[in-house]
């Protein structure tokens, strides 16, 4: 397993893809056809739930489903796997995010993520963001990690684990290009004038973003390339303007 720094954060959190029961999970939702597969049968698009979670207020069940436009709330020691058209999402322990509607039911426009933590994969769509209290994520075809770190005063953490992201916080801007882990804080109160400031790859792994990517057929960056950079964004490669981003063509 790839290591990982954990901050306020426990090995049972980034550990979840370890689980028999999520692997078996997983893999009775890809035999089964995946997402379009359950829209066309009319079954859940909740891969996993342990614990307890709410949608809109009231318990979510086993057999019930999220759709774009909800509110999601986790408690504690619990977590929720699902997936909403060519996008999957992985939110975390006391948790509160809502995933706003795109062109259609099945697509996500903007994910606002209140308290919490997320790791989610998106598929290639129009323009979608990630909304935090103290920075904006315009995201493409890419796989990242959010988190609001509460004992921080709401300092918000975003991790481009690969693709590109326009990121903005304050006053700053910057386009993120990473095929391994480029993260940044956005700052509650600027830092020596800045509000988006570097920062290293926290409460995540490799392998939840490849497991979430094969939930909805795709592969990450360093799968595509066959090799892994240095987290911390010190590996991303920049190319060339009239070049594609690899991490931009991830289907398999």
């Amino acid at each position: 397993m790839t290591q990982h720094t954990l901050e306020g954060r426990s090995d049972n959190e980034v550990l979840w893809f370890q689980r028999r029961g999520f692997l078996q999970a997983a893999a009775a939702w890809t035999s089964m056809g995946g997402f379009a597969a359950a829209q066309a049968q009319s079954r859940s698009n909740v891969v996993e739930l342990v614990g307890d979670a709410t949608v809109n207020g009231r318990r979510l069940l086993s057999q019930q489903g999220v759709q774009s436009g909800d509110e999601i709330v986790t408690g504690p020691d619990s977590r929720l796997v699902f997936v909403i058209g060519n996008s999957a999402f992985h939110v975390r322990q006391n948790s509160r995010m809502t995933v706003e509607r795109g062109a259609s039911l099945n697509a996500v426009s903007l994910l606002r993520l209140v308290t919490g933590a997320v790791v989610s994969v998106w598929g290639k769509g129009s323009s979608r963001q990630i909304v935090t209290p103290t920075m904006t994520a315009g995201i493409r075809g890419t796989g990242v990690y959010t988190e609001i770190f509460e004992n921080q005063g709401g300092r918000s953490y975003f991790c481009n684990c690969y693709g590109t992201v326009d990121m903005s916080s304050g006053n700053d801007r910057t386009v993120s290009r990473a095929n391994y882990h480029q993260a940044f804080w956005g700052e509650v109160q600027p830092k020596n004038g800045r509000s988006l400031t570097p920062a290293k790859a926290l409460n995540h792994t490799d392998e939840e973003l490849e497991f979430l990517a094969q939930l909805v057929d795709q592969r990450t960056a360093w799968q595509v390339l066959g090799r892994k950079g240095v987290k911390d964004g010190k590996g991303y490669m920049d190319e060339k303007p009239d070049q594609p981003h690899p991490a931009e063509n991830l289907t398999r």
